[in-house]
Protein backbone atom coordinates (compact mmCIF):
# COMPACT_ATOMS: atom_id res chain seq x y z
CA UNK A 1 0.00 0.00 0.00
CA UNK A 2 1.73 3.50 -0.97
CA UNK A 3 1.25 6.63 1.15
CA UNK A 4 -1.66 8.15 -1.09
CA UNK A 5 -3.81 4.47 -0.47
CA UNK A 6 -2.81 4.32 3.03
CA UNK A 7 -3.68 8.40 3.42
CA UNK A 8 -6.90 7.69 1.83
CA UNK A 9 -8.05 4.53 3.95
CA UNK A 10 -7.43 6.55 6.96
CA UNK A 11 -9.76 9.59 5.82
CA UNK A 12 -12.77 6.71 5.45
CA UNK A 13 -11.74 5.28 8.77
CA UNK A 14 -12.11 8.61 10.48
CA UNK A 15 -14.85 10.08 8.46
CA UNK A 16 -16.76 6.83 9.82
CA UNK A 17 -15.92 7.15 13.78
CA UNK A 18 -18.45 9.11 16.07
CA UNK A 19 -17.03 8.75 19.07
CA UNK A 20 -15.58 12.31 19.82
CA UNK A 21 -12.97 10.26 22.71
CA UNK A 22 -11.48 8.55 19.37
CA UNK A 23 -11.48 11.48 17.90
CA UNK A 24 -9.72 13.46 20.40
CA UNK A 25 -6.99 10.46 20.44
CA UNK A 26 -6.51 10.52 17.29
CA UNK A 27 -5.94 14.38 17.37
CA UNK A 28 -3.60 13.93 20.12
CA UNK A 29 -1.64 11.38 18.22
CA UNK A 30 -1.24 13.08 15.25
CA UNK A 31 -0.23 16.54 17.19
CA UNK A 32 2.32 14.48 18.76
CA UNK A 33 3.77 13.59 16.01
CA UNK A 34 3.87 16.70 14.21
CA UNK A 35 4.69 18.50 17.89
CA UNK A 36 8.16 16.06 17.69
CA UNK A 37 8.84 17.67 14.02
CA UNK A 38 9.25 21.28 16.26
CA UNK A 39 11.53 22.06 18.61
CA UNK A 40 9.22 20.58 22.05
CA UNK A 41 10.30 23.81 23.81
CA UNK A 42 8.90 26.07 21.98
CA UNK A 43 5.37 24.30 21.74
CA UNK A 44 4.98 23.71 25.73
CA UNK A 45 3.55 26.24 27.93
CA UNK A 46 5.22 28.67 30.26
CA UNK A 47 4.51 26.83 33.75
CA UNK A 48 5.67 23.54 31.91
CA UNK A 49 9.36 25.32 31.19
CA UNK A 50 9.00 26.74 34.43
CA UNK A 51 9.01 23.28 36.17
CA UNK A 52 11.95 22.05 34.20
CA UNK A 53 13.67 24.63 35.29
CA UNK A 54 12.74 24.58 39.23
CA UNK A 55 13.21 20.73 38.50
CA UNK A 56 16.70 21.33 37.14
CA UNK A 57 17.49 23.91 39.96
CA UNK A 58 17.18 21.25 42.23
CA UNK A 59 18.81 18.95 40.81
CA UNK A 60 21.51 21.34 40.51
CA UNK A 61 21.88 21.71 44.07
CA UNK A 62 21.62 18.24 44.76
CA UNK A 63 18.00 18.21 46.25
CA UNK A 64 17.02 15.09 44.64
CA UNK A 65 15.85 11.37 45.52
CA UNK A 66 17.61 8.51 43.91
CA UNK A 67 16.01 5.76 41.89
CA UNK A 68 17.04 3.06 44.46
CA UNK A 69 15.23 5.63 47.39
CA UNK A 70 11.98 5.56 45.26
CA UNK A 71 11.79 1.81 44.62
CA UNK A 72 12.88 0.73 48.15
CA UNK A 73 10.37 3.04 49.67
CA UNK A 74 7.33 1.47 47.16
CA UNK A 75 8.37 -1.28 46.89
CA UNK A 76 5.26 -3.04 48.28
CA UNK A 77 3.05 -1.32 45.59
CA UNK A 78 4.96 -2.77 42.66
Amino acid sequence: MNVTELRSDLHNMIDNITDSNILNAVKTLLAGKIATQADWWNVISDEERAEIEQGLSEAERGEVITHEEVMSKYKKWL
